[in-house]
């Protein structure tokens, strides 16, 4: 055997080994960073925060993980940074869908899905249009698309950013209806809250899991449509209620670099469904506890290349 050809065989062993070494010592020798695309106090970076606290102690005595928030451009900033990271398994993001699948098809984002490698969803979390309590803001959705066809982008909507859920549902709604109105994009769902109660926005385009004061009857927010099947608490109604086929829903869930090794993917993806299940995560999740929905990588990947493919049918000009 020639010389170039053996040292081509040990370089590849070599490699190898130095790998398998990594995977060992995963996750025991430094913190893992979960990586938020949106900033603190939305729904995304809540679940985050005490999906790492309750991950850490599934994964081993010594794993410690730190959320960091890098919110921009609908959350393309943090799946680029993900994305660009050793796929070691000490750097992963929260992916959120639909966006995740629509940015780089409508919105030239700088990634590739195929550039993350899906590791489980987590939440199923419906979209809500929320008003500030006693504002002027119509109360129903036939009021507000009446509105905006009296006076084009009369009222302002506050979304997460293009792309994202609630971008997504404005653009259908004006589509289907022929209106237009004043889109504000937000760094995420707590700025949105503010600009709501703030009167700084008509309404917010936000998750369920992100105004769990709708059960208070007097709390500052008042919900007037919910983009799901079913109303919500049994009181918010539906906007195919209104007439109005809108089916929104947040998705969230895990991802690493697209080469993350399969055995520290099968070890997060097995303590995600078993975090899932512990009674005291659920507990500590409160109302929360109803949006989460987890479903292996595989399968949310097949759901997401079907998303995929329906973005791919729609003209342009409709997204």
């Amino acid at each position: 055997m020639k010389a170039h050809t053996l040292k081509r065989i040990f370089a590849a062993g070599t490699l190898a080994l130095i790998a398998n070494a990594a995977c060992a010592a995963w996750p025991d020798d430094r913190p893992i960073e979960l990586v938020v695309g949106f900033a603190p106090g939305g729904g995304t970076d809540v679940m985050a925060r005490l999906v790492a606290q309750h991950l850490e102690k599934r994964l081993g005595a010594n794993a410690r993980i730190i959320v960091i928030n890098k919110p921009g451009a609908g959350g393309e900033i943090a799946v680029r940074y993900v994305a660009a990271a050793k796929p070691d398994g000490y750097t992963l993001g929260m992916i959120n869908a639909p966006g995740f699948v629509y940015l780089p098809l409508r919105k030239g984002a700088k990634y590739k899905p195929e550039d993350i490698r899906l590791i489980a969803r987590l939440v199923d979390d419906p979209l809500l249009f929320i008003k500030r309590r006693g504002s002027s803001a119509p109360d129903d959705l036939p009021g507000l698309v009446q509105k905006l066809r009296q006076s084009s982008e009369s009222l302002s909507f506050g979304h997460s950013g293009d792309g994202t859920t609630g971008h997504l549902a404005l653009m259908d709604l004006e589509h289907s209806q022929g209106v237009r109105g004043n889109s504000i994009p937000f760094k995420g769902g707590g700025d949105i809250r503010l600009g709501v109660l703030g009167n700084h926005i008509d309404y917010g385009l936000i998750t369920v899991s992100e105004v769990p004061e709708l059960t208070d009857p007097n709390g500052p927010f008042a919900a007037i449509a919910i983009t799901s099947d079913k109303r919500h608490n049994g009181t918010i109604p539906t906007a195919a209620e209104a007439g109005i086929a809108l089916r929104y829903s947040s998705e969230r869930g895990m991802g690493g670099p697209a080469n993350l090794p399969d055995s520290i993917r099968g070890k997060l993806e097995q303590a995600l469904q078993d975090t899932l299940q512990d009674p005291a995560f659920l507990a500590a999740s409160g109302r929360d506890a109803a949006v989460l929905a987890f479903q292996p990588g595989e399968q949310w990947k097949e759901s997401l290349d079907r998303q995929t493919r329906a973005f791919q049918e729609q003209p342009a000009s409709s997204q």
